[in-house]
């Protein structure tokens, strides 16, 4: 987003002229001395080419192994066709021996590994009688199966199939035989890798030194949130992460004021079981009033009291408010009302009025507020009781009267003097708190857990996941020599702090399998010096399976390329499965701050859909060169979506898509039948070229199905400008005004 050299009027009114924050420098991080963590708190206890072929490819060659861990190792099967033709004969490593199952549909054949090993790759070797419809799956007892691969066509002759999971046990299961007689391999085989050698891993544990617990009765407590503040201040790029968890009670004369990777929580199991008489503050006095660079940071499951009535909130991307009460009013701009852009509020009850103020854009999903004034260019509301009017383009705001599909993110709590963690239900045509009355969802003790900590390895972490622990990682950064791999059904992966995932040697940081309820939380994901294709991937290519009823959710996931030092992918998140809800992310090709330039942190796409019936509900996406998100799945929604055109495009030629000036901020595919969204902006500022001109900011098939609601597009300053709002409609931006362009609805 946007920095400033020149300052508003001090007014709390709806419009301050944005300007880029390019080219003015960023305050140095100080080095001030800290406590050790122990001596601060007690510590706690308990449409272009998809990507992910090219990243199976890198992976591979980071990560799978080339032996048969099939070879030799015990193999049981539904059927044999006659004592002959066993099981052990596709495993024996000899092709001229085979197994071969009676002529009937389903059958089985199931190999045990020994241990639960990291899978890439299977080999079916088949005689003239193959399988049309088989499955791949996996299971750490031989009970419960995952499936890794799925195919109704298959081919016969030898198939060699890349996978991604863990188990002991592997099976195919045919469904479906491609001649009369029955399955016959000669041979089965699977390379893997983490064997034996990585040991089992243990659940629960203490949350590691950057987790700051504190009761009522804690001595100090404002002169250590003071102390972290100061140092994360304007710590924009530091590797130091921080979580203040405050337990169920009462504090008095309070202002825990949050600086980067800073994130502070209540642990109970409600937010008014924890109150804060003061404030939590963010504000931009490290950038002289400000707030566009106010990110990384968090604020949840807390009641305040503010001290004069009015809590001050002023952030940008990446800095969600969640599961908070308000018992006052909030304000959502800097101390002076200079510029801000954020910004995302989910799951609270703020009491008094919401003053918007400078803020150009925010969201707001699923609460209940005393009133919003206010507004810039574009706010938006999904299930929010209080919530203003529907007004868009003046007032520019957006409002549905619920948010369709919504689960709230999983958080830390205390049940007694035991640590767990709550798992949010599922909600559709959400409106107003989740937590009125008795909280729905499911509890998970933390031993369930392996707490990751500093110096984790991918190895250890993906042990713990096949062993069928869930994940929460402790504040931190950590590098990943291949992909941390979540096969389960219903693994929960959250991290505290704005816990960072650095992938090396451009593999994958973080693979989804395409199974049912996976909820992966409060992550950071920055791309490595080495270009990785895809940075998260949530299913594989051939992904199909039907999530309805309990899909994977993303929330607070965010992802960076460059900006901390040089970072190169071509795709931020790729979402292949059905029916995820992406809420809440920021995917950033970094503007500002080390290895950063056209050519020094290249990525082409920051999001790409291809799943079906994917939910976008917050979906922050920036500066990438080609398209910002590409959407070929059917039925898609966004609900509010903020952009900004990659700034330090050299020329025209350089953003050139063919025959059309510039690659659109948001482009939905030329076959896609149905499509929505609502509340969506995109901002162009050409640092480097400022003649540079877009057709448009949207780019959509037209057809009945295919329906836009509230669409802007900004020149900031005139650094740039668009032709069109989206296709060839809505008027194009002109001079140095700063003015949208809008279409209120599309076609």
């Amino acid at each position: 987003m946007r920095l400033t050299s020149a300052r508003p009027r001090p007014r709390p009114r709806p419009a301050p002229a944005p300007a880029a924050r390019i080219g003015l420098a960023l305050l140095a991080a100080g080095a001030l001395a800290l406590p050790g963590p122990a001596a601060l708190a007690e510590p706690a206890h308990a449409g272009s080419a998809r990507p992910a072929s090219a990243q199976a490819a890198a992976d591979r060659a980071a990560d799978c192994g080339a032996a048969d861990a099939a070879k030799g190792r015990p193999a049981t099967a539904s059927s044999v066709e006659n004592g002959g033709l066993s099981a052990a004969n596709a495993v024996d490593g000899d092709p001229g021996t085979r197994w071969s199952s009676a002529f009937a549909d389903p059958q089985w054949l199931q190999v045990d590994l020994g241990s639960v090993r990291q899978l890439c790759r299977v080999e079916l070797a088949w005689e003239a009688a193959y399988g049309r419809s088989y499955r791949i799956e996996t299971s750490d007892d031989g009970t419960t199966w995952r499936t890794l691969h799925s195919t109704e066509h298959g081919t016969g002759g030898t198939e060699t199939l890349t996978v991604s999971g863990s188990g002991r046990f592997v099976r195919i299961n045919g469904l479906a035989r491609g001649t009369g007689y029955g399955y016959s391999l000669w041979e089965f085989r699977i390379a893997a890798t983490d064997g034996p050698g990585v040991p089992p891993v243990q659940g629960g544990g203490d949350l590691g030194p950057n987790v700051l617990v504190f009761d009522p009765a804690t001595p100090g407590i404002q002169a250590k949130a003071d102390e972290i503040f100061r140092r994360q201040e304007a710590n924009q790029f530091g590797p130091e992460r921080y979580a203040l968890l405050f337990k169920p009670g009462s504090y008095r004369d309070l202002n825990v004021q949050l600086g980067f990777y800073t994130s502070v929580s209540g642990l109970g199991l409600k937010p008014d079981d924890t109150t804060i008489n003061g404030d939590v503050t963010v504000d931009a006095g490290w950038f002289n009033g400000n707030a566009t660079q106010n990110f990384w940071r968090s604020a949840e499951n807390l009641a305040l009291n503010p001290v004069n009535g009015t809590d001050r909130w002023a952030v940008a991307q990446a800095a969600p408010f969640r599961r908070m009460h308000v018992r006052g009013g909030l304000n959502l701009a800097p101390n002076g009302y200079g510029w801000a852009s954020g910004g995302y509020i989910a799951d609270s009850r703020i009491d008094g009025g919401i003053g918007n103020y400078s803020q150009q854009q925010w969201y707001t999903r699923d609460s209940a507020i005393g009133g919003f004034s206010n507004g810039v260019w574009n706010q938006v509301f999904s299930g929010v009781q209080g919530a203003p009017a529907q007004g868009f383009p003046n007032p520019p705001y957006t409002t549905l009267d619920t948010t369709p599909v919504s689960r709230e993110k999983p958080f830390l709590y205390l049940d007694g003097n035991e640590y767990r963690v709550f798992v949010p239900a599922r909600r559709t045509d959400a409106r107003g708190v989740s937590w009125d009355g008795v909280p729905q969802g499911t509890s998970r003790p933390l031993t369930q857990f392996y707490l990751v900590k500093p110096g984790a390895t991918a190895a250890t972490i993906n042990t713990a996941l096949a062993q069928g622990l869930d994940l929460l990682f402790t504040p931190g950064v950590y590098h990943v020599d291949r992909p941390i791999e979540v096969t389960r059904p219903g693994t929960v992966v959250l991290g505290l702090g704005l816990a960072t995932v650095v992938p090396d040697h451009g593999v994958t940081a973080i693979r989804v399998a395409d199974v049912d309820g996976v909820r992966l939380a409060g992550l950071l994901v920055d791309a490595g010096p080495v270009n990785s294709a895809t940075l998260v991937q949530i299913g594989p290519d051939n992904a199909a399976a039907d999530h309805a009823a309990d899909p994977t959710t993303l929330q607070d996931v965010f992802v960076r390329v460059g900006g901390a030092g040089p970072g190169s992918a071509t795709t931020g998140i790729v979402v292949n499965s059905d029916d995820v809800v992406v809420d809440h992310t920021w995917i950033w090709r970094a503007d500002h701050g080390a290895g950063v330039g056209w050519t020094v942190n290249p990525s082409d796409y920051g999001l790409l859909v291809r799943g079906d019936d994917v939910l976008a509900t917050g979906l922050f996406v920036e500066h990438f060169k080609k398209y910002d998100v590409e959407w070929t799945g059917e039925r898609g929604r966004t609900i509010f979506y903020q952009n900004e055109i990659a700034y330090d495009a050299p020329n025209q030629a350089a953003v050139q898509n063919g025959a059309t000036k510039g690659f659109a901020a948001y482009k939905v595919g030329d076959d896609v039948a149905v499509h929505e969204g609502w509340g969506l902006g995109s901002y162009c500022y050409f640092t480097v070229d400022p003649t540079i001109r877009m057709d448009h900011g949207f780019e959509a098939p037209v057809r009945p199905g295919v329906r836009f609601h509230g669409l802007s597009v900004v020149s900031l300053g005139g650094n740039g400008q668009f032709e069109h709002v989206i296709n060839g409609t809505g008027g194009a931006t002109s001079g140095t005004s700063t003015v949208p362009s809008t279409v209120v609805s599309f076609p």
